[in-house]
Formats: C-alpha cells, sequence, structure tokens
C-alpha cells in the first residue's frame, strides 16, 4: 500500500525585526538588456514555447528542461555617432529535451532560434536575427540504459504527462522562499529600473541602452541609488552631448524617485564615466562587446537580488512546467507571501520545502511567517485556507506559465 503523502503548513511568529526597521539595507537589480537576465528570459521563451508547440500538436507537453542557457557577447565598432555589430550574439542552449514523438519530428532547434531572437529583439535596439544571431544547441534527448522510450524519446501520448495529472510529483528536493511587501528601497530599485525599460522613458529619450543596472541602499531614512545606464553609440555625437544627454536622464529618474519615493535619494548616474570614457554601446547592452551571461546569476524570482532577505539560488527560468518544482514553489511562495500580506496587512515570509516524488500539490513542509506576536486564530485559520487553496491548483501555475507567462527575474 502506498503510504499517503500529506503537507505540513505551520504559522510561524516572526522573530526577525521587519527589514524597515533594519539600520541598514542593500538591493540590487538586473535590468532586462543585462546578458544574465536576457538569459533568464531566453531559457523562459524558450520553455514557453516548446509547451506551446506540444499542446498544439500533440495535446500535451513533452519533458524538457532549457535552464542552462549562456550568452556570449558579440563585438560591436562603437565611436561617437557609431555603433555597428561586427560579430553577432551566441546563444548556447543546453539541457534535455524531445527532438521527436513518435515519428513526428518537433522543430527543436528552430524554436530556441525564434526564442533567443524574440527575447532579443524586446531588449536590444537595432538587433536583426539574421546578422546578430547565432544560436548553439546542446540539447539532448537521453535516456537509461535498456529503455525503449522515455519522456526524452516519447512514442505514445502515455510517454507525455498531462498538465494537472494527479500522478505528477517533485522531480527533486527543493527550497523556495517569498516575502511580502517589498521595502520602500526594494520598491524604488525595481521601480527605476522598469521605468528607465518602459515605453514611456524610451520614447522621450530613444537613446538610451537597455542594460540598466541599480543598486540602492538606505540607511535609517537615507536612500542611496547607482544607475549604470548606456546610451546608443550611434545617437551620440560628442562627449559633451553625452554628459548633456545623461545630465537630461539623470533629472528625469530623480523626479520619478520623487514621485514613488516621496524623496530624492542621492543619486549617481553611470559612475564608470569618471573616468572621461562615456558609457556607449551599439544595440544597448554590454552584450555587444563580448560580457557573458548565464541563467540563474541575475535576479531571484521577485525581480531583485537582496542579500538581507531570505532569498532562494534556485534558477527557474527554463525549468520543466509541469513538474519542476523549483520552478513552481518558487511562484507558489512569491504570490502565497503577497496575498496572505495583502489579506492580513502583515510583512509575511513564507518557505516552500520539498522532497523528491512528493505530490505536486503536498510539499512536505510550507512555513509562514508573520510579523509580531502570535497570530490570532482567525488570522491564522484564514492563512491555512489561502495555503490549501493555493497547492490544490498548483497545475493552474503550469497553465499560466505556457499559456501567458510568468516573469522570473
Amino acid at each position: 500500500m502506498t503510504a499517503v503523502h500529506s503537507s505540513t503548513i505551520r504559522v510561524l511568529p516572526g522573530d526577525a525585526a521587519d527589514i524597515e526597521d533594519l539600520p541598514y539595507e542593500l538591493v540590487e537589480r538586473k535590468g532586462v538588456g543585462h546578458p544574465d537576465t536576457m538569459c533568464d528570459a531566453i531559457a523562459e521563451r524558450a520553455s514557453r514555447r516548446y509547451s506551446e508547440y506540444c499542446l498544439t500538436e500533440f495535446g500535451r507537453v513533452a519533458h524538457h528542461w532549457f535552464d542552462k542557457v549562456m550568452i556570449y557577447g558579440g563585438e560591436a565598432d562603437i565611436d561617437y555617432g557609431r555603433g555597428e555589430m561586427t560579430k553577432p550574439y551566441t546563444v548556447l542552449f543546453a539541457g534535455k529535451g524531445a527532438y521527436r514523438f513518435g515519428d513526428r519530428e518537433i522543430p527543436l532547434r528552430r524554436i530556441l532560434f525564434d526564442a533567443a531572437a524574440e527575447v532579443l529583439a524586446e531588449v536590444t535596439t537595432g538587433f536583426d536575427p539574421k546578422r546578430h544571431l547565432v544560436v548553439e544547441c546542446a540539447v539532448v534527448d537521453h535516456q537509461g540504459a535498456g529503455r525503449g522510450h522515455s519522456r526524452y524519446q516519447p512514442q505514445v501520448l502515455d510517454d507525455l504527462i498531462e498538465i494537472g495529472d494527479p500522478r505528477l510529483v517533485s522531480n527533486d528536493c527543493n527550497l523556495l522562499h517569498g516575502y511580502a511587501p517589498l521595502s520602500r528601497l526594494e520598491r524604488l530599485v525595481l521601480g527605476v529600473e522598469q521605468h528607465i525599460n518602459g515605453p514611456e522613458f524610451k520614447r522621450v529619450n530613444p537613446d538610451t541602452g537597455w542594460d540598466v543596472k541599480v543598486f540602492g541602499s538606505r540607511s535609517e531614512d537615507r536612500f542611496k541609488l547607482i544607475v549604470n545606464m548606456p546610451f546608443l553609440a550611434s545617437r551620440i555625437f560628442s562627449l559633451e552631448q553625452y554628459f548633456e544627454r545623461k545630465r537630461e536622464c539623470e533629472q528625469q529618474i530623480a523626479a520619478f524617485c520623487q514621485q514613488l519615493l516621496g524623496a530624492r535619494p542621492e543619486l549617481l548616474v553611470n559612475p564608470t564615466d569618471r573616468n572621461g570614457k562615456p558609457y556607449l554601446t551599439a544595440l544597448g547592452s554590454v552584450a555587444d562587446t563580448g560580457d557573458v551571461g548565464v541563467v540563474g546569476r541575475g535576479n531571484r524570482i521577485n525581480g531583485l537580488i537582496t542579500p538581507m532577505r531570505s532569498m532562494s539560488i534556485e534558477a527557474p527560468a527554463g525549468k520543466n512546467p509541469l513538474d519542476h518544482t523549483g520552478k513552481l514553489y518558487g511562484v507558489l511562495a512569491r504570490d502565497l507571501a503577497a496575498e496572505i500580506s495583502r489579506e492580513t496587512g502583515l510583512a509575511v515570509e513564507t518557505h516552500v520545502f520539498t522532497s523528491k516524488e512528493a505530490p505536486l500539490g503536498s510539499p512536505d513542509e510550507v512555513i509562514v511567517r508573520v510579523a509580531g506576536g502570535e497570530p490570532a486564530p482567525e488570522t491564522q485559520e484564514r492563512i491555512h485556507e489561502i495555503v490549501a487553496r493555493s497547492l490544490a491548483d498548483v497545475s493552474g501555475i503550469t497553465k499560466e506559465l505556457v499559456s501567458t507567462g510568468i516573469v522570473m527575474w
């Protein structure tokens, strides 16, 4: 008889100071044009496009994981008024996946190329996949000795698992974390990058690049921001123009901070140009000139790097959306914290642990820590209800990942 596996759900009082009460806080975000963030987005887009193809053609998703993506930057000829790529970006995909279902080919290499091209076109200016992209595919479909077919060489429909199938279990041991709400500094760092790379700022400042990195610190109630933001070399014709444009953008960023924070932080834009060299790129990223990116080296699942918070080192982008709990429970922990915080008005941490082969709806432990003392009985009951409902619909996360996508960087 198979033992019934059930989750332990615990609600605990927080015994640490609220992040806002700490005297010092540090936060970082790598923007959408940073090579590491590019890799996260490419890996996840590839997984989604592959899943969509399989659902359309076969009604189920072939097993895969594309979370080992690396981008090798290209080479560019850059000077005032000139920014031309002379060598393309190279995107390397490694991992596992099916190339065929029975005698039907899955166009894996085309899917991977298209996914990389889509993402790079969205986070650079002037990108042309025919001239600027090479994709190397090192995805394998190897299977164990003695197996006639497997999840990586599926032959019949039963080799493919349907989304929401009750037989789905965790494919690994995983430990995930979430928290809510974001602190003032976290909202500021996230908001500034999203603003600079947002449509309105880019409309007003089309000469700015996408490889925006934001560092923030808070000492008591004093905020500091460092913003690295490249400009497009083809639109900057002198060092004097560069510094004038930087000054104009800095004023816009400061005004946005005032609106978001209610105060203007100490702001430093492009500290690298203190040596007199402007921050210029061809397409808007340091990947233009050889920098390398890798999945999982950048933002955590909430879009931030927060060393003073509970933070998982899991790299979810590109992992299989059906049963990889390092991905599914990362989204779950993040969303649980947000919902519980909204419902209770309290600062919340969530921690989800699962062992391998545990049913998807029954991770081993779900720990919810709420700020303050022992939660009231009705608060604990409400939290248990939210957790139980979310665990019962883990397949809903899979459906959202495949149908509309979930940003995890």
